[in-house]
């Protein structure tokens, strides 16, 4: 049996560099390594970066191919584009164990050491040297690049302490510590926002990627470093802190540029993925696949928006924070009116907002409107884009002869009859409010008759809000929800403040054309 057929518990039991020798092991670079695993991945038809969605067919295939062209890795993207993830899953390809010499700070490879230590414990003790077993976990090094990283952080520097400690002059290779990089040998070392690191800081990394070793303080070393590094930065162009020097850039062997998801779908996986629900919140909330895809749809349009800086991007983290928001303020509603569950509404995504304005870069325009507007303005823009796929475009029905499905909805509001969805509102005063619109369960009849009776409440509301942004409806805000109107009407009186005493809006009784019609009933 061959070493690399041994299993861990055999391993772990081999505890003297003879009997490493004996079990067949060889001295492996980490490149090496990654490469005959990731072989051994894709023979075995077995994925290396699971939960990565979207990046099937462009990011990891370049990563792959880096891999096994033994390629050191820049990964360029903008924000919230998996490109830390996907670093911190290739220890993965790493070997579960690997052999040290014992009390090593370089972890050396027993058949390879590049330290003093190691190598005059090897001179002194051959084949009974002592070894050690390091983890694939510990064989990760990460590091965010800030403008305090200093070389000594990152390489090393002399220690006058140790120095002192051991009485040892300042010529004694000894004296030295070594920075993070150094320890990182024989693992993946990785940093993060490179763009950041001071250019002085990057110019020290030029001989540790082309030659594999450093240099410090003067000392005539040669550590052939056996490090696999990843880089991760933003676009140049999006950042006026720094950027990658150019000869540091020629040294990366592989840049793969990482993108945000191209279609719903995906997004909407990598949201379920990693948004943090409790098992609570699942048993108070149902999420309707339409509010899902609304989500979705909010930050592609962000990522396209006028108003938001192109350069800086729209992180996945949008998504995912709005999708936790909105299961909130649905939860909050349910446990303020002391309902046991609920479904999710168009006006809970009142609760969404704190999530758009935290993660999106405004351009002088979008200053210019405010944070707050911007964030109304793209859920509408989304609501808007998605109103045709659930009913027909206004816009063409306005100007073709014929039936005019929406045209009840609009003589009601009209005649002066005005309805208000407001945020915190029970479930019965919900029904209320979109039953009193004359036509509205009629039209949700006549497209989406199959639909389960929560789904088309839902609808309801949708078809309001989504009226409005094809400005067939007004629709003013209030400090407490939304109030619907006739357009004209509203063009020629201010927005009515909502008044707590006045429930006259979910008095059925006083209504006589309530839910008027064939459509469903409560």
């Amino acid at each position: 049996m061959s070493y690399y057929q041994l299993s861990t518990q055999d391993l772990l039991s081999i505890n003297t560099l003879g009997e490493l020798k004996k079990a067949g092991y060889e001295a492996q670079s980490i490149h090496g390594e990654l490469r005959r695993n990731l072989i051994t991945h894709i023979k075995a038809k077995k994925s290396v970066f699971e939960g990565i969605w979207g990046y099937e067919d462009t990011v990891i295939p370049d990563v792959q191919r880096a891999i096994l062209s033994q390629h050191h890795i820049n990964l360029l993207g903008l924000r919230g584009q998996a490109k830390t993830r996907i670093a911190r899953l290739m220890i993965d390809l790493l070997d579960e164990v690997v052999p040290m010499v014992a009390g090593a700070e370089l972890n050396d490879d027993p058949l390879a050491p590049i330290s003093l230590y190691a190598k005059q414990l090897i001179a002194e003790k051959g084949d009974q040297t002592s070894i050690e077993w390091i983890h694939r976990n510990e064989r990760y090094t990460e590091k965010l690049a800030t403008p305090d990283v200093s070389v000594a952080d990152l390489i090393g520097d002399v220690d006058p302490i140790k120095a002192a400690n051991l009485k040892l002059s300042y010529a004694d290779e000894r004296v030295i510590h070594y920075g993070l990089i150094p320890r990182a040998n024989r693992g993946i070392f990785v940093i993060n926002e490179l763009p950041d690191l001071q250019a002085r800081i990057q110019v020290s990394l030029f001989n540790i990627l082309q030659e594999g070793d450093i240099q410090i303080r003067g000392f005539k070393l040669r550590l052939p470093l056996d490090i696999q590094f990843v880089f991760t930065a933003n676009p140049e162009d999006y950042t006026n802190r720094g950027s990658i020097v150019t000869p540091l850039k020629d040294r990366i062997d592989s840049q793969i540029i990482t993108h945000y998801p191209k279609n719903i779908e995906i997004g909407k996986k990598i949201t379920q993925q990693e948004a943090r629900i409790s098992a609570q919140q699942k048993e108070i909330v149902r999420v309707n696949p339409m509010l899902e895809n609304l989500i979705e749809e909010i930050a592609m349009e962000a990522r396209t928006s006028e108003y938001v800086d192109a350069k800086s991007g729209v992180s996945a983290r949008l998504t995912i924070s709005a999708y936790e928001n909105l299961i909130s303020a649905a939860e909050r509603r349910a446990l303020v009116n002391s309902e046991k569950n609920t479904q999710a509404r168009i006006a809970d995504f009142v609760g969404i907002v704190p999530s758009i304005t935290g993660k999106i870069e405004l351009v002088y325009e979008g200053e210019q409107e405010g944070a707050l507007v911007v964030a109304q303005n793209l859920i509408g823009k989304a609501v808007r884009k998605m109103f045709m796929g659930f009913f027909p475009d206004p816009e063409k029905i306005k100007k073709q002869k014929g039936a005019n499905p929406y045209k009840p909805i609009t003589d009601w509001f009209g005649a002066g009859n005005v309805t208000d969805i407001l945020n915190d509102c029970t479930e019965q005063e919900y029904k209320n409010a979109l039953f009193k619109v004359v036509g509205l369960s009629e039209l949700i009849e006549l497209y989406h008759s199959s639909e389960d009776y929560a789904t088309k409440l839902l609808l309801m509301e949708f078809a309001l809000h989504g009226l409005a942004e094809y400005s067939m409806l007004s629709r003013n805000s209030l400090h407490t929800g939304f109030e619907f109107r006739d357009l004209l009407s509203s063009m020629f009186q201010m927005p009515s403040a909502y008044d707590d005493d006045d429930d006259e809006d979910y008095d059925d009784d006083d209504d006589d054309d309530d839910n008027k019609g064939g459509g469903f009933r409560r």
